[in-house]
This record gives C-alpha cells, structure tokens and sequence, in this order.
C-alpha cells in the first residue's frame, strides 16, 4: 500500500510503499530509484514489514528547495520512524541508501537496531579503492559498470517519458551528494562510532564502488560483516535476489 504523508511539521510530502507485518525493514534506494528496491522490499515483506519510501524529488515526486542534503534525508527518515512509531528497525540501503543507512545509524535512535549496506557509497575513494563511477559521464556504458550480466538485467528505459524520469532522479542524486560526487570527507573518521550490527552486501562484479572500496568501509566499522555475492554488480539485490534476501535473514 502506497502512503502519502506529510512531516518535519507538514512541510515535507514523502510517498512510503508499506507492506507486510513484523519486524520492520526501511529501505533506502539510490540513484537508480525506489524501482531498484521493489523486488527486495516484496521479499523482505513476506517475513517482515517493508517500508520503502521514495526520497523527495526522485520519480516525479516533490522536493522543497530547501531539502537538498544528505543531512535532510537523514533527519526525514528519523522523522517517519518516530511517525510509524516503528521499534527494532533494520535499515537496508543500496548505494546512495547504503550512506544514508550508515548515517542513520551513526544517529543512534534507540528505534534502530541494524543495518545493511548493499553497494554503498559515502566514504572518500582512494587508490586502493578506484574512483566512484559517475554515471552521466559513462553515459550508456553505465550498465556495464553495474551489472554482471547487463543484457539481462539493465534498466532500460522503455518509453521517452521514462527515460526522462531517470535522467531526472540522476539530476536529484547530484543534488543530495552536495559538492563531492557520492562522499562525504568526513564520514571514514566517524564509521567506528557505529555501536549495532552492520552487514555490507556487496556485488562481486560492481565497477562502480568495488569491491575494495566495500572491503574498506566496512572494515571501519566495529560491529560489521562483509559478503561477497557472486555473479552480481551494483545492485545485487536485482541480481541475486533470493541470494541477497537470504543473507539478511541469517544477519538478523
């Protein structure tokens, strides 16, 4: 069931996909859009609530002018856990999500009991970790950059109204990533403050944060994990659903 709400004082609309019963999982897209975490959010709801919302400005949906960081998402999605008075919450986030999830967590709502970070982004890159790929610059070569087998799985847009739309939620990621593309200098110093669970999902085959880049995230954080998921790129939870959905089942 797809929600419309208002919140931060009703100044902010927020479209929320709610499915499911029990233990709650909010789910956090990227760039690519909350289409990207459909599959998993169906899965997850057949053991779990699901909770995927749309961030403002993605998929035609509004985004005040004011509401252009990575600070405001993060306060928004404090914001709807307090208003669906969820408990033991698992954040699951992919790419910019995975960001979003670790900030959440560095928050430390009592509300929030785990997280998991599928392909994320946010720290700086480094030699050893190759450069984040931009997708605007690779233009139509990005399916090769995030998937293992892109001729089954890329997301191609199959009308000009939807091709338009993903070049739009492009234009809004850059927006929320601020004036470094897809990090924050800041972040690698705070990660081992993170206390909970961590588990960092990560597609084998990913060119656009690699595998490096996964293995040094998460080896900042204390309490954390690292998976590898074979035959899968930047969105192993498209790529290997029941693998991934399986994964954060036996995190939990």
């Amino acid at each position: 069931m797809t929600k419309q709400l208002s919140l931060l004082a009703e100044t902010l609309p927020l479209s929320v996909d709610d499915a499911g019963e029990g233990r709650p999982f909010l789910l956090l897209h990227g760039g690519a859009g909350p289409g990207s975490m459909a599959g998993l959010a169906g899965a997850l709801a057949n053991s779990g609530r699901s909770i995927l919302p749309t961030h403002p400005g993605f998929n035609a949906q509004p985004r005040p002018d004011w509401f252009h960081s990575v600070d405001d998402l993060v306060i928004a999605y404090l914001a709807l856990i307090e208003r669906l008075d969820l408990h033991d919450v698992v954040v699951v986030g992919n790419s910019l999500g995975g960001w979003l999830a670790a900030e959440l967590a560095l928050r430390r709502s009592p509300r929030i009991t785990a997280i998991v970070l599928m392909n994320a982004v946010g720290i700086e890159p480094n030699e050893q970790t190759g450069e984040i790929a931009d997708p605007i610059k690779l233009g139509p070569k990005i399916a090769e950059y995030a998937f293992h087998d892109p001729g089954r799985f890329a997301l191609t847009p199959t009308s000009p109204e939807a091709a338009a739309v993903m070049a739009a939620n492009q234009q809004t990621l850059r927006v929320y990533s601020s004036e470094h593309f897809m990090y924050d200098p800041r972040l690698r110093s705070r990660l081992p403050a993170i206390t909970i669970p961590a588990l960092f999902v990560w597609g084998e085959s990913d060119r656009i944060c690699t595998p490096a880049y996964g293995r040094q995230f998460s080896n900042l954080v204390p309490s954390s994990r690292f998976e590898i998921v074979p035959k899968a790129g930047h969105f192993p939870q498209i790529e290997q659903l029941n693998g991934v959905t399986d994964m954060i089942k036996a995190f939990i």
